[in-house]
C-alpha cells in the first residue's frame, strides 16, 4: 500500500482491493458534474485483504489531516478499518457501533470533526426494496447469506428493522469460511432484538453451502456476500447446488467473473429464480457516501444519478 500524495483539489478516496477496475472510476466525474462539485475528484487506495492494523491507521490518519482529502468509502475493508482505527474518529454513527464497522469517513465543514459511518443497512436496504416483493416474507421463504462480513451484517440488520412489522424472515442462514469470523458475526447480530432465527454455520468448502442450499424451502432469498467472483476468483458454491425453487438470488458483485451469478443464471428458468447482481447496490452504496463526504442533499438527485449511470452501464 502506497499512500497517495497530498491532495491539491477537494478529494475522496475508494479503500479497496482493487479500486482502478470499478465502474466508479469513470462514474464519479459525470456524478460530480451534477452535483456541482467543482473539481472533485476521486481517487483509488489499494489495501491487501486483512492487512496489518498499521496500514488502516496510515490511511486514516492521512485523511484525517490532509485538508483537501474530504473523506472516503471503504470497501472490503469496512471491519478491518474500524476495529484498527476506531479511536481515532471523533464521531461514528449508531451502525457503526453497532456492526463494529465503517464504510463512510467524512470530516466536518470546519474539518475538525473526523466522523465515521456504517451506510449498509441504508444502502442494502434501498436495494432490497428494488426487487424484493412486498410481503415477500408470509411465503414462508428464509434467507441464506454467503459471508459473514459487513455486508451480511447490514442485510441482516436491515430485514429484521422493527419497521417492517410482521414482515421479516422467520431464518437468517449465514456461513463463512472463516470460523472467527463468524464468531464475531454471531456476537455482533445477538444484539438485534427480533423474532427472526439465526443460524451460524462454518463452511470452509463450497459443498459445505451446496449442503446449507440444498435443504432452503422455496421463495427463499440467496445471497453471494463473500466477494468471490470479484476481488477473488471463484463461488462459494460448486456447479452442483441446487438453488430453491421459486426464490431470489442475489449477487453483490457487479464486476468480475460474477462466477456466483451464472451458477444462478443457468437454474433460472428450471428453477424459477430472479436472479439480481450488484448494480442497484452499487448506485446506492456510492451515491449515500458521496451525499456524506460532500455534504450534498443526494435524495433531490437521486433520479438523476441513476438515470446518468444507466447511459454510463449501457455504453460500457
Amino acid at each position: 500500500m502506497q499512500l497517495p500524495d497530498s491532495a491539491k483539489q477537494p478529494t475522496m478516496y475508494f479503500i479497496g482491493v482493487t479500486t482502478t477496475k470499478s465502474s466508479i472510476m469513470k462514474l464519479f466525474p459525470l456524478w460530480a458534474k451534477e452535483l456541482g462539485l467543482k473539481d472533485a475528484v476521486l481517487k483509488g487506495i489499494d489495501i491487501k485483504i486483512h492487512d496489518e492494523d498499521q496500514i488502516y491507521r496510515e490511511v486514516v490518519d492521512f485523511i484525517k489531516n490532509d485538508p483537501h482529502s474530504k473523506g472516503a468509502l471503504v470497501t472490503t475493508h469496512k471491519i478491518d478499518l474500524y476495529n484498527a482505527t476506531k479511536k481515532d474518529f471523533d464521531y461514528l454513527d449508531p451502525y457503526a457501533e453497532m456492526l463494529d464497522e465503517i464504510s463512510s469517513i467524512s470530516k466536518s465543514a470546519d474539518g475538525s470533526e473526523l466522523r465515521g459511518h456504517a451506510k449498509d443497512p441504508i444502502t442494502s436496504g434501498l436495494a432490497l426494496e428494488a426487487f424484493v416483493p412486498d410481503n415477500y416474507w408470509e411465503k414462508g421463504g428464509e434467507v441464506f447469506l454467503m459471508g459473514a462480513g459487513g455486508s451480511t451484517l447490514a442485510i441482516s440488520s436491515y430485514l429484521t428493522d422493527k419497521k417492517h412489522g410482521d414482515h421479516i424472515p422467520e431464518k437468517i442462514i449465514i456461513s463463512n469460511r472463516s470460523e472467527q469470523r463468524l464468531i464475531s458475526a454471531e456476537k455482533l447480530l445477538s444484539k438485534l432484538d427480533t423474532a427472526t432465527k439465526f443460524e451460524f454455520h462454518h463452511a470452509p468448502h463450497s459443498e459445505d453451502n451446496d449442503k446449507i442450499l440444498k435443504n432452503l424451502p422455496p421463495h427463499s432469498l440467496v445471497v453471494n456476500a463473500t466477494g468471490l467472483g470479484k476481488d477473488r476468483p471463484g463461488s462459494p458454491l460448486t456447479d452442483k447446488g441446487l438453488f430453491p425453487s421459486d426464490s431470489l438470488v442475489w449477487e453483490l458483485n457487479y464486476r468480475g467473473e460474477l462466477d456466483f451469478m451464472h451458477q444462478a443464471i443457468a437454474q433460472k428458468e428450471s428453477r424459477s429464480l430472479h436472479v439480481e447482481d450488484g448494480w442497484i447496490y452499487f448506485i446506492h452504496g456510492w451515491t449515500q457516501v458521496i451525499g456524506e463526504v460532500f455534504d450534498v442533499d443526494i435524495d433531490s438527485h437521486i433520479n438523476q444519478l441513476e438515470q446518468i449511470a444507466a447511459e454510463f452501464q449501457k455504453r460500457n
